[in-house]
């Protein structure tokens, strides 16, 4: 490798981090909050990731699969918004789901928030979320058009 070509390489290893590392954005909606282990979002660049989001709430419990698809997506869709985009923009999901028997209810939820052209998506049966009450844990990506 030339002298030049060295140079070329370590300059990029050395602005790329910090370069990405000024882009990135924690995103905390109104009526979330970060902890010292989990934000509920992160903008970097023009993409935003949502963290996993339950569908139980203290406020307003719900123990059905179609109330806590609805609460968790809600709670993604703020994310979503917070950090610049939209619910159209999302490219890709997970759903962690603790039941596959529940995986008819939460797609009839899931498509008041996609429906048209919805975006790629994994479902994952678990065998536990880390609320006992909650069905369903949803994150999500999306891009920010310009």
């Amino acid at each position: 490798m030339s002298h030049v070509a060295r140079v070329i390489v370590l300059a990029v290893v050395l602005v790329l981090p910090a370069t990405a590392a000024a882009q990135r954005q924690s995103i905390i909606p109104a009526g979330q909050s970060a902890s010292p282990t989990l934000t509920p979002g992160i903008r970097a660049g023009d993409v935003v990731y949502s963290s996993g989001q339950l569908g139980v709430s203290r406020d307003a419990p719900d123990s059905t699969i179609q109330g806590q698809t609805k609460r968790a997506l809600e709670s993604v869709k703020a994310v979503v918004e917070a950090g610049g985009s939209t619910m159209a923009n999302v490219v890709k999901c997970t759903v962690f789901l603790v039941d596959v028997k529940d995986f008819a209810g939460m797609n009839s939820a899931y498509r008041e928030f996609f429906p048209k052209e919805p975006p790629a998506r994994s479902t994952v049966v678990v065998a536990a979320l880390v609320s006992a009450a909650a069905k369903v844990e949803i994150e999500c990506i999306a891009v920010v058009v310009k």
